[in-house]
């Protein structure tokens, strides 16, 4: 019988991606505001300086979103199942009927965080006593993230798990 991922085990796995996402969001990020910066200095006065920070701010958040959406819909939609944190640790995503999940359930379950984290982050706290080990966000977006059973169902060679 396949047993559900729990609370700590998705918790590094979160982390590992939080890493991930914050390194390559935080490069992109930093290329477009380069460029925007060299786009508008040459009038920059002190009331554009101000409009630069704040569309500079405002474009950091819009990749962060973006970026973070993306990677994990993609991913988990993936034929991995798996975000490259959740594959480290051997998880995957997958429907109620352990199948894998759409980009738009995957989009779904991304953006049910944003509920579990603004209630005092207790959707999260549910994988700790659900007994299908599922957060707000999995039960609003009908899936389960399961231990896999061997390392070959999440498309890691067996040689990254000794």
């Amino acid at each position: 019988m396949p047993q559900f991922g729990g609370f700590w085990r998705r918790f590094v796995a979160y982390i590992l991606d939080a890493i991930i996402i914050n390194v390559a969001t935080s490069v992109i990020g930093g290329v477009v505001g380069v460029g925007i910066g060299l786009g508008t200095l040459s009038g920059a006065g002190a009331s554009n300086m101000a409009a630069l920070e704040t569309i500079s701010g405002l474009t950091g958040a819009l990749i962060g979103l973006v970026g973070s959406w993306l990677y994990s819909a993609l991913l988990e939609s993936s034929s991995y199942q798996a975000t490259p944190g959740k594959m480290a640790l051997g998880l995957v995503v997958t429907d109620e009927m352990g199948q894998r999940i759409s980009f738009g359930r995957a989009t779904g379950r991304y953006f049910a965080k944003i509920i579990s984290s603004i209630i005092l982050l207790i959707g999260f706290f549910m994988i700790g006593w659900t007994a299908r080990k599922q957060g707000l966000h999995d039960m609003i977006a009908g899936t389960l993230v399961y231990k896999a059973r061997n390392p070959q169902e999440i498309g890691v060679s067996v040689e990254a798990f000794r």
